[in-house]
Parts: C-alpha cells; structure tokens; sequence
C-alpha cells in the first residue's frame, strides 16, 4: 500500500489525466492511421510528462527524507526532481556523471538545478557507471554527505515508478490501439505496457544506443509487478547517434512537425519518436484503422 504523499498535495496539483488531441498529418492519414497526442507534457509545469509519473511514487516512498538521484549533465530527471525539491521543501542531491564537469561553470540544465537548491556532486565515469553496486553506492552517498537519503536510481525508473506509469495506459487503453513513446531507462514503456490492457500494444523508441533496454525493462517489470504483462516491442533505430544526440535531418523534422500542428517538440526524446513513428507509418507497420497515440513526454528546456 502506497503511504500518503508526507507534505501538501495542492503543491503538484497535476492536470490529469492529460488530454488527448488528434492532430491530422498527411504522412499518417494517407495510410490510414490516426495520430493522437498525449500530452504529458501539460500535466505539471515543472514536473513534466514522465517525471511527474514516475517521481510522485518515490517522493511518497521517501517519507520526508532528502532525495538524492543520479543523472548526466542534461538530465531531465535531475530538473524535475530538483524543481520537486523546491516546491515541497525537500533537500535533494544529484549526482552527476564526469567529474571533470565540478570545475567548469554549469551549464544551463544544472544551473536550474543549483537554483532550484538542489546540491550537485560530481562523480567519475567509472564511479557512475557502478553506482547500482551496493559497495560502490554507499560510498557516493558518503562522499556526498548523502547517507541517510532516499535514493532514486536514474531516470526514476523502479518499482514504485513503474507502478505510477501504470496509470498511463490505463488512460490511454479505451482510445488507442498502439501507443508509442521515446524511452531511456524504460520505466514508462514497463508501466505503460502494464496498464493498456489486451489487444493494445505498447511501442517503445530507445534513445539510447547499446540494445540494453529489452531486459532492463523485463527487469522492471518482475520487480514492480512480479512478472511480463502487456504486449510492447522496441525499435532501436532512431536513437540519432544516442542520447543528447541530434542530427540536421531530426531539427529539420522537428520544426516541420512544429509548423504543422503548434506543438513545440522536445529533442531528445519527442523529436525522435515522432520521426520514428513518420519512418514506420511509411513502412506499412500500422494497419488501417490503427489508432495510434504518441506521448508527448516532455517539453522543450527553455531557461
């Protein structure tokens, strides 16, 4: 049983669930698909799309105490947890990969995050790559005066993520036939799958390179719900060269797709959805009649 959120909940007052519009696009109605878009992206102003999801559930876990998570020098998850901070009064930590980045000046993700009180320790490659190792785990939360925190792994992706992404599908189940959305550590894609329901499938885009997320995200769903549920599938081909990466042709979709339907579209993450989506409605991937929504997980950083 989930505990109850330990502050006031008119804090994050969300708008959910969020809404849902059909936008007309040639390059998915002349194949006979309608597009929809779940927008995430307006659920909170501060904690969007999938962080909203996914960090509501461990701030109820954490009972209080500081926060302290992990993430690299753009970290949409170290934003949204830090603004989380902010708002209710929770002390949080973040722990960034490279710590050659501790003496140069922040850039503007992490200067959000400092602003917003959250306290920055900056770690090695390799120290970040084991922080999942419990021995190599205390001794970044020692080094970060972080011993007593609750710990939220990177990108939010755990049990207690995964349950709350649940919620997605659930909304999504009555109105689409497939519902598409970029993925990092995959934990929306695992609850997402759970809450659709039969006959709905889930279709994640990595935006990662490596091929890892299949068992990551099996992986997330035997520790959340004991086992697979729902139907999902990865393509691993738009990842743009990886994560925080773009290319010409991806900026130039993404301003098409802006003037098209008034939607700003977040790069690293949307943009490559939506592209992916365009490539496979051409390829035939979606039945006439498909109904198929695309969550908008996230919004342009603009500050």
């Amino acid at each position: 049983m989930t505990r109850p959120l330990p502050f006031d909940s008119a804090a994050l007052r969300p708008r959910l669930p969020s809404p849902l519009e059909e936008v007309v696009d040639d390059r998915f109605a002349r194949h006979g698909v309608r597009l929809l878009l779940k927008r995430d992206d307006l659920i909170h102003p501060e904690l969007i799309g999938n962080k909203w999801r996914k960090l509501v559930p461990n701030l109820a876990a954490a009972g209080g105490r500081p926060v302290v998570t992990f993430g690299g020098a753009y970290s949409n998850h170290l934003r949204a947890t830090a603004a989380a901070g902010r708002l209710l009064g929770l002390p949080t930590v973040g722990v960034v990969r490279g710590d050659e980045l501790a003496g140069r000046p922040l850039n503007p993700s992490l200067a959000r995050c400092a602003a917003d009180g959250m306290r920055l320790h900056f770690v090695d490659r390799a120290t970040y790559r084991r922080k999942a190792d419990p021995a190599a785990l205390a001794a970044v939360l020692s080094a970060a005066g972080a011993e007593d925190a609750y710990v939220v792994p990177e990108g939010g992706s755990n049990a207690p993520a995964v349950r709350g992404c649940r919620a997605l599908g659930e909304e999504l189940r009555a109105h689409a036939d497939v519902v598409a959305l970029a993925c990092g550590t995959g934990g929306t894609l695992a609850g997402l799958a759970a809450g659709l329901g039969p006959g709905r499938r889930a279709l994640g885009i990595p935006v990662l390179k490596g091929g890892f997320l299949d068992d990551a995200i099996r992986a997330l769903q035997r520790e959340a719900f004991g086992g697979p549920v729902g139907d999902w599938r990865l393509d691993e081909r738009f990842h743009f060269g990886g994560y925080a990466r773009t290319t010409p042709a991806l900026e130039d979709f993404a301003r098409d797709f802006e003037e098209r339907h008034g939607l700003p579209v977040e790069r690293l993450y949307v943009a490559k959805s939506l592209y992916g989506l365009v490539v496979l409605a051409e390829e035939g991937v979606f039945p006439r009649g498909t109904r198929l929504a695309a969550v908008v997980t996230g919004a342009p950083f603009t500050s």
